[in-house]
């Protein structure tokens, strides 16, 4: 686990120069990545970076990686690893420095990104319980954002950063405002439901963007928020991604390779090549067979409002895969299993359960 834990956070202690005072935030010009289909090890076409710099400020790349580093030193901390958790905590101090002294959007064209104050807030609030700094607590505090939380998305880190305040202060407005998000969430609220309950958000990933709030409330269950009626929804909302649902006679999972039943076409340019030396390319793009290579672990987009799939990968609404969408996938399984370890498991109610 360390491992897998270890290779982003390596991976963004190099995107980091402190010296330069230069964070690489993208390797590649999208319109060139997006034409290209085939291995990433076969790429011959240039790659150029997109650098955040006092210039070109990027404060809310640079305040995401900030959290991470800022995490990841408690991560390492808690192991022992006292020298790799110092180089952490070194470079997202410094990091989160270089985003507040240069505040702005790192662009625009990519995934364009409405504000920075979200990713600003999560950085403060995690540099607080790395250095116990009151000034970071404080910081983070002027960084909150009042407007309707929509959904926890790449985009819109604002419930993450009210829970983790609500955490740290136990102040009633930062409880109201997640409180607020679920009752939107959960039944009766303003957010969509397909007919066998997946609580379906927006067109683009509804199971990763479900699968994230169902981890928050579990967070939030955690810190004493409405306990059983969270962790009740949040485990009926995973159990919809791994076979409560009606797709293909029920019992599908949409995580590539768990069960006998799931995604076989994930688009996604290295599970569709054969084995090398073979070639790989459009021809791939659009076969109509299984990926050669299993993505295992992967969750897809998913349905649409009506419980809908087609598991073909031309089609990217319903199978682009993405770290954003595993993100809150794997932590609400990580809540769920620490639930079953302390014999605190709900009993869910899914309205399309398998019965296999």
């Amino acid at each position: 686990m360390y491992d897998m834990v270890k290779w982003p956070l390596d991976y963004f202690l190099k995107a980091w120069n402190s010296t330069k005072q230069e964070l690489v935030y993208q390797v590649g010009e999208e319109n060139i990545e997006y034409s290209y289909w085939g291995r990433p090890e076969d790429m011959t076409h240039p790659r150029p970076c997109k650098v955040a710099s006092a210039a070109n400020p990027g404060s809310d790349v640079a305040g995401a990686t900030a959290a991470a580093l800022a995490l990841g030193h408690l991560v390492f901390k808690d192991k022992g690893d006292t020298v790799y958790s110092n180089q952490l905590l070194n470079a997202a101090k410094s990091l989160y420095k270089f985003a507040t002294d240069h505040k702005g959007s790192y662009q625009t064209d990519t995934f364009p990104s409405e504000k920075y104050t979200d990713e600003l807030c999560l950085a403060s609030i995690w540099l607080y319980r790395a250095t116990h700094t009151v000034q970071y607590l404080n910081e983070a505090k002027t960084y909150i954002d009042n407007d309707d939380i929509y959904a926890l998305t790449q985009d819109s880190k604002d419930l993450a950063c009210r829970q983790l305040l609500y955490e740290e202060t136990h102040e009633d407005s930062h409880k109201t405002a997640v409180v607020d998000y679920f009752n939107n969430w959960l039944p009766g609220g303003t957010v969509q439901y397909t007919p066998c309950g997946l609580a379906w958000r927006m067109k683009w990933g509804p199971l990763g963007t479900a699968a994230k709030s169902a981890f928050l409330a579990l967070v939030a269950a955690d810190s004493g928020i409405e306990i059983d009626r969270y962790r009740k929804w949040a485990v009926e909302q995973i159990n919809y991604i791994l076979g409560d649902n009606p797709h293909n006679g029920g019992c599908f999972s949409f995580e590539v390779g768990y069960s006998s039943r799931y995604p076989l076409q994930p688009h996604h340019r290295g599970a569709s090549c054969p084995d090398r030396p073979a070639h790989c390319d459009l021809a791939q793009y659009s076969a109509d067979t299984p990926n050669p290579q299993v993505l295992t672990g992967a969750i897809v987009g998913g349905p649409d409002e009506y419980d809908q799939y087609l598991d073909v990968r031309p089609d990217w609404v319903y199978n682009e895969v993405q770290v954003d969408y595993n993100s809150g996938f794997q932590a609400a399984l990580a809540g769920i299993v620490h639930l079953l370890s302390i014999n605190l498991l709900p009993t869910s109610n899914n309205k399309c359960p398998c019965n296999q």
